[in-house]
């Protein structure tokens, strides 16, 4: 039968086990919300009028390129 030591990982010692790095959280942004409504203004925009299509167009590449920006950037 096998030992029931709890200095024994499943894996094998624990010294072997590398430490985890601290997990850093990126800040929040507002930029998937705008982006969601740039797409149903541009998706409400075909079916109603072409004015929400052009907002709807504006928000998305603002929002993508600022959310990228973000990502790209580390803030």
């Amino acid at each position: 039968m096998a030992s029931e030591d709890d200095s024994q990982a499943p894996g094998g010692s624990l010294e072997k086990w590398a430490m985890p790095l601290p997990e850093k959280i990126p800040p929040s942004t507002y930029a998937p919300i705008f982006l969601a409504v740039g797409i149903t203004f541009l998706l409400f925009g075909v079916v109603g009028m072409f004015i929400f299509s052009w907002a709807g167009l504006v928000l998305i590449i603002w929002s993508v390129s600022k959310w990228v920006g973000e990502l790209l950037h580390g803030e």
